[in-house]
């Protein structure tokens, strides 16, 4: 059975402060946390006693047997909880900026809701895509549901957090093209784009802010279809992230 303690900590975790503090963060779910354990370094392994009876469990990592799911809703943030719950160490990662120069890296500016964040970090991942910037302001890369729609690719993707103007003036030294996605842009199919670069993607509701905006040196667009005819005012951003690594990757 969990202690007070116990319950207290782990939900203390769902806090952006006490992540920052304790330096700690949750994933929840078989395929997640299994995907993770050999990326993070893991301070707590939780498992309901039934689903240690039918998995083994790696030797190498200590872990504690709860009764069920009843106790695992004590400290779950899902509204359905997982028969395992892992509390991992947050890694230490530093920006190479010499490893930047020869990579398509992705910058946000400000993106503010944990599931498009997680699942912008999954299409970084699919599209080899290493390195994520972002500006100080964007959603929390350890927020529960940020972890949770990253389906591992956490593992793979390093994310960045950093004073986006600063990062872009020592950015732009190297030379590098800039894109970004704007309503107003160039079309993306018929652009010249690069093997290497950075792409701004912007805030769900305003987009590329003017200061990040001033960076960018090619503005490209996903056009609508039929061209100029009324449709959606705008795509969301992980699904417009979609679209545009896969047409620099297809190019490249």
């Amino acid at each position: 059975m969990l202690s007070k303690n116990q319950i207290k900590n782990i939900r203390a975790l769902s806090l952006k402060k006490e992540r920052d503090e304790q330096g700690l963060f949750v994933a929840e779910g078989e395929k997640l946390v299994s995907d993770l354990l050999p990326f993070f370094t893991c301070r707590s392994l939780l498992v309901t006693r039934d689903w240690a009876n039918k998995h083994t469990t790696p030797k190498t990592i200590d872990y504690e047997i709860i009764d069920g799911l009843e106790d695992m809703k004590k400290v779950s943030s899902l509204t359905t909880p997982t028969p395992v719950l892992a509390v991992f160490q947050k890694p230490q990662i530093e920006l190479d900026f010499s490893k930047l120069q020869k990579e398509l890296i992705l910058i946000l500016d400000e993106i503010q809701n944990p599931g498009n964040l997680g699942t912008i970090i999954r299409i970084a991942d699919w599209f080899g895509i290493k390195h994520i910037i972002c500006s100080l302001n964007t959603a929390d890369v350890y927020n529960s549901k940020t972890v949770q729609a990253t389906m591992g690719a956490l593992a793979r993707v390093n994310v960045h957090y950093v004073d986006l103007i600063k990062f872009l003036e020592a950015y732009s030294k190297l030379d590098l093209p800039v894109y970004g996605t704007f309503l107003n842009g160039d079309n993306l199919y018929t652009t010249s784009l690069s093997r290497v670069g950075a792409i701004v993607l912007g805030n769900e509701g305003s987009g590329i802010s003017n200061e990040v905006g001033k960076f960018v040196s090619s503005r490209i667009v996903i056009p609508n279809y039929p061209s100029n005819s009324k449709t959606s005012e705008s795509l969301n951003v992980a699904v417009a992230a979609a679209i545009v690594c896969a047409e620099f990757r297809r190019l490249g």
